[in-house]
C-alpha cells in the first residue's frame, strides 16, 4: 500500500528535512511517527528536500506500508506521536505509480522578509530580517526579467547535484504588507538555493545598491559567483507541491497566513 501525506513543520530547530547521522532531522521525526502507527519501519520519500532552518506549510511525501490502516488513523495516528512543530495535515492512499517527488509539476516557495530598522523577537527564526529600506518597485522589475524558461546556473548552491541548471519559473511576485515584504516563486522544479540566491539578488536592488538590470546580468552571466549573497535560509517556505489531478493530491495552503 503507497501512503501519499502532506506535511507542516517549522524547521528552525532541525539540521534540514533529510536524514543525518547524529543529526535532528524532520524526516527522523516523521519517520519514526509513522512506524509506531504502522509497528514496522518505515522510509518515507520527499517531494523536495530542504535546508537546516527552512520551514513548510505543504512538503508532500509518500510510503509504502504492509499496515492496513485508514487515512484517519495514519493521521491521528502519527501527529499522536510528532513534535508540536511537525505536523501531518493530511493522508490518502494512491496508486504505486505516484512518486512524491518524480510526479510533481509544479513547486510553490515564499520568501519573507521583516523589512524594519529593529530586529525581530518572537519571529527571529520565521522571516529573514532585513534593516535596510526596500524598494519594491526596482524589484518587481528585476522579477519579471527572470520569468520563463532559462538557465539558472548564476543562481544555483556551488555543491547542487542537479544535471540540468534549466527551469521554467512560471511565476515571481513581490508585494509589501506594511513592515513585510514577500517574494512568492514558483517553477516546475528549483535548484538548490535557488530561491535563496534569487531572494539575496532582489533584496540589494531593493535596498539600492544594485540597478533593476543587475537581476538581468546575473541571469545571463551564468555564473554563480557574480549573484551576490545567499538569503538566510529561515525566511524560506516551501508552499505547496503540484501533481496530476488523477492523483487526487489537495493543495492545502498558499502560504503563511500571518503576513
Amino acid at each position: 500500500m503507497r501512503i501519499v501525506a502532506i506535511v507542516e513543520y517549522e524547521g528552525s530547530r532541525y539540521s534540514g528535512w533529510q536524514l543525518q547521522d547524529g543529526d535532528r532531522t524532520v524526516q527522523g521525526c516523521v519517520e519514526e511517527a509513522l512506524a509506531k502507527v504502522a509497528n514496522e519501519a518505515l522510509r518515507v520519500t520527499v517531494a523536495g528536500r530542504t535546508d537546516a532552518g527552512v520551514h513548510a506549510c505543504g512538503q508532500v511525501i509518500h510510503f509504502d506500508s504492509n499496515a492496513t490502516r485508514r487515512d484517519y488513523e495514519w493521521l491521528r495516528g502519527a501527529n499522536s506521536n510528532l513534535p508540536d512543530d511537525v505536523a501531518i495535515l493530511w493522508t490518502g492512499q494512491v496508486d504505486s505509480s505516484f512518486h512524491a517527488r518524480f510526479s510533481a509539476t509544479g513547486r510553490h516557495y515564499r520568501y519573507i522578509i521583516l523589512n524594519r530598522s529593529v530586529r525581530p523577537t518572537y519571529l527571529a527564526k520565521r522571516v529573514t530580517w532585513e534593516y535596510r529600506p526596500l524598494d519594491i518597485v526596482p524589484m518587481q522589475r528585476a522579477a519579471k526579467t527572470l520569468i520563463g524558461r532559462h538557465d539558472f546556473t548564476s543562481f544555483r548552491a556551488v555543491q547542487c547535484q542537479a544535471k540540468d541548471p534549466v527551469k521554467h519559473l512560471r511565476r515571481l511576485e513581490i508585494s509589501r504588507n506594511g513592515e513585510f515584504v514577500t517574494i512568492d516563486a514558483h517553477a516546475d522544479a528549483f535548484l538548490h538555493h535557488m530561491v535563496r540566491n534569487i531572494a539575496g539578488v532582489l533584496m540589494s536592488i531593493g535596498a539600492g545598491e544594485k540597478p533593476s538590470e543587475w537581476g538581468r546580468d546575473v541571469l545571463a552571466a551564468r555564473d554563480r559567483t557574480v549573484a551576490g549573497v545567499t538569503a538566510p535560509a529561515h525566511g524560506l517556505y516551501l508552499t505547496a507541491l503540484e501533481y496530476p489531478e488523477h492523483f487526487g493530491i489537495p493543495r492545502l495552503s498558499s502560504g503563511p497566513g500571518l503576513w
